[in-house]
């Protein structure tokens, strides 16, 4: 018998698309390297934009429960809505000690040149995850400089009622809640524990 393996196949819409010629390559493929095909997982009319999808998820729990040592796919983008994703998929299989093959991109996780594929993805997935962060804080860099606040929306102050509740003898605390401001607690001064954070105080 040969290595038990699984097809994963997926189309995006209902119309007009059908898995059918996938399925046929990654059979042929199969057949032609002497893989035993126990499983296939077919996502009918399913967009690639989501991670979690039926056959999917259930190819996943397939692999934790290790019913195969092989998941095959057409192309890299039926499988993974991304690189990360992509990434993430393979390492959870590399620890699973399942291995990967891409019919159209040639990859195949169980050679030495698929596996330095496959740490040349990594590495564009942690480029990418960097080049976002920096953007990230470049854009909250640039908002502050032009006076725009940055994070959660502030509220307004009725600076009267604030004023009123002090009068009364309020404790911060209470006019934390009062007027739904955060008081951060050990700050000095009468005031100058509250903030105008949409969270108000515990």
């Amino acid at each position: 018998m040969g290595t038990r393996t699984a097809i994963y196949a997926r189309v995006s819409t209902l119309a007009g698309q059908s898995p059918q010629m996938q399925l046929d390559v990654l059979r042929e493929y199969a057949a032609r390297r002497g893989l035993e095909v126990a499983a296939e997982f077919v996502d009918h009319g399913v967009s690639g934009a989501l991670e979690h999808r039926p056959e999917l998820d259930r190819l996943m729990a397939g692999a934790r429960q290790r019913a195969f040592e092989v998941v095959l796919v057409y192309r890299f983008d039926r499988f993974a809505r991304g690189v990360r994703h992509l990434v993430t998929a393979l390492d959870e299989f590399q620890a699973l000690g399942v291995e990967f093959v891409s019919y159209s991109e040639s990859l195949d996780t169980s050679t030495p040149m698929g596996r330095a594929m496959f740490s040349i993805v990594a590495a564009l997935a942690a480029l990418e995850r960097d080049i976002l962060v920096e953007r990230s804080a470049e854009g909250q860099r640039r908002a502050r400089a032009r006076g725009t606040h940055v994070g959660r929306p502030r509220r307004e102050v009725d600076e009267v009622r604030l004023l009123a509740l002090l009068g009364e003898g309020q404790s911060v605390r209470a006019i934390a809640r009062a007027t739904g401001l955060w008081y951060r607690g050990g700050s000095k001064g009468p005031v100058s524990g509250l903030t105008n954070s949409p969270t108000p105080a515990a």
